[in-house]
């Protein structure tokens, strides 16, 4: 079944899911050191992360976590941020940043994609830029997850630098 839209309307599929883009709650990230999303529908296929003016207190990267029912998975990654031919790489997270200073702020977005159901594959692309610079980043990941995604977290790498400034937001469509 095909089922053209214009993007004022929902339309459900013999699936169930519903078609179309819904917004999360924007969360201020001015302290603490993790931003949760929790509640993510089952039906999700995409999921993309927006951060805007986001900084923290320490030096630490900013890095995106994705969960099932069974709690925030924080190893096995593969992950990377680029910007100007060097890169780092993380196993605990989806980076957001190539580099984090406590006086840069962070623009821009990522999205995960599923790109195996039946394995639970998500890939992870995306583009950020900093305030103190004239450069960003380019994102490239992945993870496996053994059950449906559900919630989503934004944190630094080191776990312990505190958010202190921006807004964070999620959107998700089927």
């Amino acid at each position: 079944m095909s089922t053209v839209i214009d993007g004022s309307a929902s339309v459900t599929i013999n699936s169930g899911a519903v078609l179309g883009i819904t917004s999360g709650t924007a969360v201020a990230s001015t302290s603490g050191v993790s931003v949760d999303f929790n509640s993510i529908p089952s039906w999700v296929k995409r999921l993309t992360v927006m951060f805007d003016a986001v900084s923290s207190n320490g030096s630490s990267l900013l890095q995106v976590q994705i969960g099932t029912s069974g709690g925030i998975q924080t190893t096995s990654y593969v992950s990377i941020a680029q910007t100007s031919g060097a890169q780092n790489a993380s196993t605990t997270g989806l980076l957001f940043s190539y580099r984090a200073a406590a006086t840069q702020t962070v623009y821009g977005s990522a999205t995960l994609c599923l790109l195996n159901s039946a394995t639970g594959l998500w890939v992870w692309s995306g583009v950020t830029s900093y305030n103190t610079t004239d450069s960003g980043s380019f994102l490239a990941g992945s993870k496996t997850l053994s059950g449906t995604l559900d919630r989503v977290r934004i944190t630094t790498v080191n776990g312990t630098d505190t958010f202190d400034a921006g807004t964070i937001n999620i959107m998700y469509e089927g």
